[in-house]
C-alpha cells in the first residue's frame, strides 16, 4: 500500500498521521468515480491501439517482395493467395490493386487510395476520443476541486469562534486530489495520443510507399 506521509506538525499537532492511497480517493469525493472510468478508458484504447497499429505496420517490405513475385510470374491468384494470408492495411490495399489489373493505371491508383484512406480511418479509430480525455480529465479534476473548495468553506463558515487551522488545511487538500488525479489522466492521455498519432504516420507512410513501389511495377514492361 503506497503511504502519503503528511506532517501535521504545522496544524498544530505533535503527532504526524498516515493517510494511504484508498483515503486520498475516498476523499476525493464523487468526482473521482467520472475520473476512474476516463482513466480505465484511456489505456484501454492506448494499449489496442498500439496492439493494433504495430500489428499493421509488420513486415511491409517482405509482403511487398512476395507480392512482386507473383505478379511478375503472372501468377495473380497467388498474389492474392499471400495478400490474402496477411491481415494488415498494405495487404488489403495490394490485393484491392492486384483485382483491378487489366484496367486503366489510373483506375488502379484510385482504388488503392480509396482502400488506403479506409485503412488510415480504421488506424485512427477512438484516438479523437483519446485527445477528448486529455482535454477533458483536468478540467472534470478541476471542477471537483472548485466543488470540494466550497463545501470546505461552508464548513469554516458555519464553525463557531475560531477556525482551526487543521480543519482549513485538510478541506484543501482533500480538494486539490481531484485536480491532481485529473492531470494524471490528462498526462497519460495526452502522451498515449501524441505517441499513437506519430506510429500512424509511420504506417501511413508505409502505405504510401507500397503504393507507389506497386504502380511502378505495374508500369515497367515484364
Amino acid at each position: 500500500m503506497i503511504l502519503f506521509q503528511i506532517d501535521t506538525t504545522a496544524l498544530g499537532s505533535a503527532a504526524s498521521s498516515q493517510v494511504t492511497l484508498t483515503d486520498l480517493v475516498l476523499a476525493g469525493g464523487w468526482t473521482m468515480i467520472p475520473l476512474a472510468l476516463l482513466g480505465i478508458l484511456a489505456i484501454y484504447i492506448i494499449a489496442e491501439r498500439l496492439l493494433n497499429i504495430r500489428k499493421a505496420g509488420a513486415a511491409p517490405a517482405q509482403l511487398f517482395n512476395e507480392v512482386k513475385s507473383a505478379v511478375l510470374e503472372g501468377s495473380l491468384e497467388k498474389a492474392k493467395g499471400i495478400c490474402a494470408r496477411e491481415d494488415s492495411p498494405i495487404s488489403r490495399m495490394l490485393e484491392k490493386g492486384i483485382s483491378k489489373l487489366g484496367r486503366d493505371i489510373k483506375q488502379i491508383e484510385a482504388s488503392i487510395e480509396n482502400a488506403g484512406k479506409i485503412e488510415v480511418y480504421k488506424l485512427e479509430k477512438n484516438l479523437g476520443l483519446l485527445a477528448t480525455i486529455a482535454g477533458a480529465a483536468p478540467m472534470v479534476g478541476f471542477y471537483g476541486t472548485v466543488t470540494g473548495m466550497i463545501s470546505a468553506f461552508i464548513a469554516i463558515a458555519q464553525e463557531e469562534g475560531s477556525v482551526s487551522p487543521k480543519l482549513l488545511s485538510s478541506g484543501i487538500y482533500e480538494a486539490m486530489i481531484t485536480t491532481a488525479a485529473g492531470l494524471i489522466i490528462g498526462i497519460i492521455a495526452y502522451i498515449g495520443y501524441n505517441y499513437l498519432v506519430t506510429q500512424v504516420q509511420k504506417v501511413t507512410y508505409n502505405m504510401e510507399l507500397t503504393t507507389i513501389e506497386f504502380l511502378d511495377l505495374l508500369e515497367k514492361p515484364h
